[in-house]
């Protein structure tokens, strides 16, 4: 068949005049997107086939960007591994493919899933040029038809010629892309720089600020409630921290909490607390709060340093003059009256003696805190003769030692027993003897969670008072004393027997369980008890017995 040479040089002419427009429109720079959309509507007017589409070289696959003419919206999920299908062909040649029939063709490799969408397009024709730029083979253009036909060459040459056109504009869209992306990065930048000058300088200020506070004499309290001022949120100094090291954070239910050591050399003096709202991607605040954080608690370090200091030189004071009004006898010298009205004390007022034991505290534990007790209520306090004392003004004895056993017991976080003795003419001495010898019965009765006065335990006080001595032991010595010289001589325990045969109300079975040993056994202790006592002991004076056994136990308490 002859072609019309008028034919021929209108379809060059359109062919001419699209490439042209086509040129012109992809020289303007745009989003890339845009761009491979605009390639493959100009290659779908210029080749005049049913649809056109682009793909391009991403991890190995090649995957459609842009379509024209497609029937189906799922053939732009289309990808394929960059060998596969005649795209892999082109990438590999560099040159144009082409095929009649693709689903027919044995000459390509073929992709089950993108064999799918073959026919959901109804593709058979297929034409693919490269898209090269700077020698680099970053995609492929294709033309289909929807049945079986050749591609002549001047079809090929066309969209070749029309590929590197679009590969410049591609190149230029992604110098673009890049370009504009480069400058976002820097404009973050530069916010970010901007942002955290404003940060150094708040933070210069609140440690000017912090720095203020301390030459002003304030507290740690005082430097706490600044940074909340200027850091948002709650501040807290803790007085027991175990954290060591850096700051921790840790964020629950919206609420993010720093917690800061406050350290000096190896001694950890506590910590320093900040809870406020979470912010930021992993709710913590910019690093420049938590080292302002960090840098007040160098500060801390200082001032609590400085109140410890003074307030150990206060309470060294104190059990030095507690000590000396012990140790004094009754009565108060002049120098003692002017050494304790200069710490704002009336000696005439101080009228009640205090002695608090715990099972779990030192001695010295229960003194620091008996300390903050005394600076409140105007009295004294201090370690004498091994055992923790207050001396303090009491209206009611009875609710100042509750009040002192509840506010020992919460500092301490567990059990603490406290004795109360009224002082009667300055003689704190033996009110404190007596409180100490109350104190110890209280212990070996299993009292150790209570807070009382000697008036609830006057009937040991007078039996264990030390004037009275020889009557208890000639008491012991007609109830027990048989029981305990034959132990010391033989090495037995038939006190300790017979003191649990009471404890368990007279039953041989729980008593035996409770020495671990066979009822016949018991039985035969119990029987030599007879023999030693040399009378019926179940039946005659078992009363005595029963109280010789206890007084016997406490006294060895006492």
């Amino acid at each position: 068949m002859t072609t019309d040479p008028s034919d021929a040089l209108v379809r060059r002419q359109r062919e001419l005049a699209s490439l042209y427009a086509t040129a012109k429109s992809l020289t303007a720079l745009g989003e890339l997107d845009d761009v491979l959309q605009s390639i493959v509507r100009h290659a779908h007017d210029l080749m005049g086939t049913d649809f056109t589409y682009l793909s391009l070289v991403a991890d190995g696959r090649l995957s459609a960007r842009a379509a024209e003419g497609t029937i189906s919206a799922a053939f732009l999920s289309a990808t394929i591994p960059a060998g596969v299908g005649l795209g892999g062909k082109v990438l590999a040649t560099r040159r144009p493919q082409w095929v009649r029939n693709y689903a027919a063709s044995t000459l390509i490799d073929h992709d089950p899933n993108f064999d799918r969408l073959v026919v959901t397009e109804d593709l058979v024709a297929l034409l693919g040029v490269p898209l090269v730029i700077r020698d680099e083979v970053v995609g492929a253009l294709f033309a289909a038809d929807r049945s079986e036909r050749s591609f002549h060459p001047g079809e090929i040459a066309l969209l070749s010629a029309f590929a590197d056109h679009a590969a410049v504009a591609l190149d230029n869209a992604r110098l673009y892309e890049e370009s504009r992306t480069a400058l976002q990065e820097l404009q973050v930048a530069y916010r970010k720089i901007e942002e955290h000058v404003a940060v150094v300088e708040r933070a210069q200020a609140i440690h000017e600020a912090l720095t203020g506070v301390v030459l002003e004499g304030g507290t740690p309290d005082d430097v706490a409630q600044l940074l909340a001022d200027q850091l948002g949120g709650t501040v807290t100094v803790l007085d027991r921290a175990d954290a060591a090291g850096r700051v921790t954070t840790s964020v629950d239910g919206g609420i993010a909490r720093s917690v800061a050591p406050i350290q000096a050399g190896d001694s950890h003096l506590g910590a320093l607390a900040w809870s406020r709202e979470a912010v930021g991607e992993h709710g913590v605040s910019d690093d420049m709060d938590l080292r302002t954080l960090e840098r007040a608690t160098h500060i801390l370090g200082l001032l609590i340093l400085k109140e410890r200091a003074v307030a150990e030189a206060s309470e060294r004071l104190s059990g030095e003059l507690l000590t000396e009004l012990m140790v004094g006898g009754p009565g108060i010298s002049q120098a003692q009256r002017a050494r304790t009205r200069a710490r704002n004390i009336d000696p005439d007022r101080l009228d009640l003696v205090l002695v608090a034991d715990s099972p779990a505290s030192s001695s010295t534990e229960l003194v620091r805190h008996l300390h903050d007790i005394a600076r409140d209520c105007a009295g004294l306090a201090g370690e004498h003769l091994g055992r923790a004392t207050m001396i303090v003004p009491s209206d009611d004895d009875d609710r100042t030692v509750v009040d002192v056993h509840r506010r020992l017991r919460r500092a301490l976080g567990g059990p603490v027993a406290v004795v109360g003795e009224r002082a009667v003419g300055h003689d704190w001495s033996r009110a404190f003897s007596l409180a100490g010898r109350c104190g110890a019965v209280m212990k070996a009765l299993g009292h150790t969670d209570l807070g009382a006065t000697t008036g609830r335990y006057a009937l040991y006080a007078m039996i264990f008072d030390a004037d009275r001595v020889r009557e208890l032991d000639r008491f012991l010595a007609a109830s027990v004393g048989p029981l305990v010289d034959y132990d010391e001589r033989r090495g037995t325990d038939l006190v300790g027997t017979l003191s649990a045969y009471y404890g368990h109300r007279a039953n041989v079975a729980a008593t035996a369980r409770a020495l671990h040993v066979h009822v016949n056994t018991l039985l035969k202790r119990l029987d030599r008890v007879s023999e030693v006592l040399g009378v019926d002991w179940r039946t005659e004076n078992d009363l005595e017995l029963q109280l010789g056994l206890q007084l016997y136990r406490l006294r060895s308490a006492v």
